[in-house]
């Protein structure tokens, strides 16, 4: 437990009372309709969505889980979450533009836009619940586990302490600010919080014990750890960190933030923006800073942290009055931030108290949306006033605050959490980007591939079956191998859930054609998929296709999408070359960096005038 000066109460209840002081003053505005309330009236610059999307991101429990993958798999296991770029890239891109045109309020309402009758009924409904409430209540959970985890080691805070004062200051400011309140808090939040990381990293490392950047590096704890990329001549590891998240786990997994074709609170800042270019811009900002930049404070304290605590056991010495439940590497990070300085110290937890609002307040805002649109007034009351709605919206914030502070009571790490989303989502993610550009997929589809990721993740990950084929960890973290590598555990998963709703699609009636026509007409997706529905609409004398001289923008945008990889994953690689001291390397990325945003803005300029 640490000791809070004067200076450091000051910083820490002065940046609260702004927060709050913002919810209050937005509050009145945004009650005024669900569209104020969710999407801000759909008014909002670029570059606020673009910070509020980073601030999101920030969260207590990516430091936490960033810190846990170092320790455990070195700089290099990070790609199972660095992979999730492409996925980003391809919503900035490609579907960024479609999402806009859509002009719906949540992205669950793209299901009665695309889909019909009582199967797209049901699926919008029971995602609604499935993603509002379930996922939802899992992703807040990590947050708020990694608040107990910070409260616990820094302030000596009981969980349930921890969850009281950060969980009611943030529930109230969420439930009275609506959007508005969360996308202005978080451009003040990401400020604090990128200062306050930087500067913890900064301090940390150059702690008397670590004793700077150099010898850290040198560090017989640290030195094995540095890669960016796996050990290749380590067939294992190479696969399961590097080959499957880049060939397959991008493209297949739905996971919150990264969600394959846009989606969750993503496609919520896109469909708040001004403009379909606005909603471009913002998401493509998101992604270099999330990507390309943000990671090394983290990192850089998790190195650090091998050498204070080389191991969990050091961390219970250290801390004896945490919970042993809750022992775990993650806990490395808060345990690092103890070592802060007066001043500095409240900054930082001003910071975490910053990433830990934003990511809540979003999460709540997100999730009330489905509950209010897509349950309520679609299941519930149709007639409920503007009023009526937004009041629930408030009252579904706190009750999603309350689930997901008791879930997390019962939970231990962070990536534990991670490793479930990313099953459950595994091999869904092939029809929400096919959607846009395949007629024949139908609401039957998406409500197969559902059930199929979830029964078959259980089954392939729960069960004895499960384990008998791939392998498990005994009750003495002993591997006990399977008849298949344990890394194509993901893969059988991804591969079945596919078959299953391949099968379904063509086994099932195609959607109507009037609902097929007017969804092409509204969101113009192009593409040779829907070339028959094009021409079944020409012979029945319906024009579907706003402006024939146009092209088909997707193959630009695949284009773009790969100089963006290449632009954020060599500023990422650069930044960590110039820690690194390798400055030939780091010189040479950085040109890279230079090269492919150059080359990035020829293609983006001739997008627009080719294709908007």
């Amino acid at each position: 437990m640490i000791s809070l000066s004067v200076l450091d109460y000051s910083i820490i209840i002065g940046f609260f009372l702004i927060v709050l002081v913002i919810g209050v003053v937005v509050s009145k505005r945004s009650g005024k309709n669900t569209a104020e309330y969710f999407l801000s009236g759909r008014s909002m610059p670029w570059w606020l969505l673009g910070f509020s999307m980073v601030a999101t991101t920030f969260s207590t429990d990516t430091p936490n889980l960033v810190t846990d993958i170092v320790r455990s798999s070195g700089v290099s296991g990070n790609w199972v979450w660095w992979a999730f770029l492409l996925t980003g890239l391809s919503t900035v891109f490609i579907y960024a533009k479609l999402w806009r045109k859509s002009d719906v309020l949540t992205d669950m309402e793209f299901y009665e836009l695309r889909y019909s009758g009582k199967p797209a009924r049901f699926l919008r409904g029971f995602r609604s619940i499935y993603l509002g409430l379930f996922f939802n209540i899992i992703t807040i959970s990590a947050v708020n586990l990694a608040a107990i985890k910070i409260g616990g080691i820094m302030l000596g805070l009981s969980p349930i302490e921890t969850i009281l004062i950060g969980g009611v200051i943030t529930v109230v400011f969420s439930a009275i600010g609506g959007f508005r309140g969360v996308v202005y808090t978080d451009f003040v939040l990401f400020f604090v919080a990128i200062i306050g990381a930087i500067g913890a990293a900064y301090y940390l490392v150059n702690l008397p014990e670590v004793g700077g950047v150099s010898k850290m590096l040198a560090h017989e704890n640290v030195s094995g750890k540095l890669s960016m990329l796996p050990d290749f001549s380590d067939t294992e590891a190479l696969i399961s960190i590097l080959i499957i998240p880049l060939a397959v786990q991008w493209w297949s997994s739905w996971y919150p933030g990264g969600e394959p074709g846009g989606g969750g609170y993503i496609a919520q800042r896109m469909l708040a923006a001004k403009n379909e270019n606005h909603a471009i811009a913002s998401t493509f900002f998101f992604n270099i800073m999330h990507y390309g930049l943000r990671p090394w404070p983290w990192i850089l304290v998790a190195l650090a942290s091998l050498v204070v605590f080389p191991d969990i056991a050091s961390i219970s010495e250290a801390f004896p009055n945490i919970d042993q439940s809750k022992l775990g590497h993650d806990l490395a990070y808060s345990a690092m931030l103890t070592k802060l300085p007066s001043g500095l110290l409240g900054l930082v937890l001003a910071s975490l108290g910053a990433a830990y609002m934003s990511t809540i307040s979003t999460q709540l805002n997100w999730g009330s949306s489905y509950i209010v649109n897509d349950v309520y007034k679609q299941q519930i009351n149709k007639n409920a006033s503007e009023r009526e709605l937004v009041n629930i919206g408030r009252l579904s914030t706190v009750i999603l605050m309350v689930a997901s502070a008791v879930m997390a009571l019962l939970l231990t790490n962070a990536k534990q959490l991670f490793d479930i989303l990313l099953m459950f989502g595994a091999g869904t993610g092939s029809v929400y980007i096919l959607r846009w550009f395949w007629w024949r997929i139908n609401a039957w589809s998406e409500i197969s591939v559902m059930f199929a990721a979830a029964i078959v993740s259980l089954v392939l990950t729960f069960s004895s079956l499960g384990d008998s084929l791939f392998g498990y960890s005994n009750e003495n973290g002993m591997l006990i191998e399977g008849i298949f590598p344990s890394w194509s555990r993901f893969l059988a998963i991804v591969l079945v859930t596919t078959i299953v709703w391949v099968v379904t699609t063509l086994l099932t009636k195609p959607e109507d054609k009037e609902v097929l026509n007017s969804f092409y007409k509204k969101t113009q997706p192009g593409g040779p998929g829907w070339k028959k529905v094009i021409e079944q609409a020409r012979l029945d004398h319906i024009d579907i296709i706003e402006n024939d001289d146009k092209k088909w923008a997707v193959p630009s945008g695949i284009l773009a999408m790969i100089l963006g990889c290449i632009l954020v994953y060599s500023s990422m690689f650069a930044t960590g070359n110039w820690i690194y001291g390798e400055y030939p390397l780091a010189i040479g990325l950085t040109v890279v960096v230079a090269l492919s945003g150059f080359l990035l803005a020829k293609v983006w300029n001739r997008m627009k005038s080719n294709f908007f």
